[in-house]
């Protein structure tokens, strides 16, 4: 009887934390803003109504599609991941979850997925999702120990939700209409290079240790080249977040909205470039968590 009960005490210790794993391995608090902005896209999307089956599905799938991803990315990269503290006790460097294991995990997320936005919604915007997963898993991962134009490679397909839920609403990508669409892949897309070189900067010494290269500088050292670049990019994103208004989609409010966050990461951006420190970079950081939700959500609680 005892050694039942002891057993029982085991599987009891053993199954939280094998649960805990699966969950760190799924980085499954990064898939807010891909189903945020995914939901963004679609309900952004002309003659589309609040549907709650609707929207669940879309967030499972794109939540899914998102899983496959991440798991790819610490899969190739369970062992530079040793070296970084931050990483270093993931599931893959510390030998509690398989290489194997972890193949088959992403192999049945990414298919649900995939195939999920494909039969509830429409192929294009299935095909979209995949293209996100192989780009962010099979691309951009290794690059980023190769060139900082990883950053690049990466935003491409941290910019395709909003863009896949609007194909979802739309079934369509490349018609005059679908401008829509783009104008919210084209900020998040301008969003991203400096919400990523702040986070690069802040991380710096652990991703040396690694030997990925994140900062726009030659050798990925830091520079105030990070924070001019941060510059450009945020001074870009001003003009491209009054797209929406500029053809008809939103009103006045958001248009307000969106000049007065651009402002503000602009300004962060600035901070960044003049003081190149942690202290700096940590208010783009801030700046660019404020920036994007707010700015989507005004555009379509505007939308027309």
């Amino acid at each position: 009887m005892n050694s039942v009960v002891q057993v029982s005490e085991n599987n009891e210790q053993i199954r939280p934390s094998k649960l805990k794993d699966y969950f760190t391995l799924a980085k499954a608090n990064l898939s807010f803003m891909v189903v945020y902005s995914s939901l963004i896209g679609y309900y952004f999307a002309p003659n589309v109504t609040f549907n709650i089956k609707d929207a669940l599905i879309l967030a499972i799938g794109g939540s899914l599609i998102t899983i496959s991803a991440n798991i790819i990315n610490q899969i190739i990269e369970r062992e530079s991941d040793k070296f970084m503290r931050r990483t270093q006790n993931r599931p893959l460097p510390g030998g509690r979850i398989g290489v194997s294991e972890a193949w088959a995990i992403v192999f049945v997320t990414g298919t649900l997925g995939v195939v999920g936005i494909s039969f509830f919604f429409n192929f294009f915007a299935g095909m979209l999702g995949l293209l996100s997963l192989l780009l962010y898993g099979f691309a951009y991962t290794p690059m980023k120990k190769i060139h900082p134009i990883a950053t690049f490679i990466g935003a491409i397909p941290g910019a395709l939700p909003p863009l896949i839920g609007w194909v979802a609403a739309t079934n369509s990508l490349f018609a005059w209409s679908d401008i829509g669409g783009w104008s919210l892949f084209f900020i998040q897309f301008f969003w991203q290079f400096p919400h990523f070189w702040a986070i690069a900067w802040l991380g710096y010494d652990d991703y040396v240790k690694a030997g990925i290269r994140m900062l726009p500088t030659t050798g990925g050292l830091k520079s105030k080249q990070a924070g001019l670049q941060s510059m450009y990019y945020c001074l870009t994103l001003l003009p491209v977040s009054m797209l929406p208004y500029a053809i008809n989609l939103t009103g006045t409010m958001s248009l307000y909205v969106v000049i007065a966050l651009g402002a503000a990461y602009f300004t962060a951006s600035v901070l960044f470039y003049t003081r190149s420190d942690n202290s700096s970079a940590k208010g783009l950081m801030y700046s660019s968590f404020f920036y994007l939700p707010l700015s989507l959500l005004a555009l379509l609680c505007d939308k027309i």
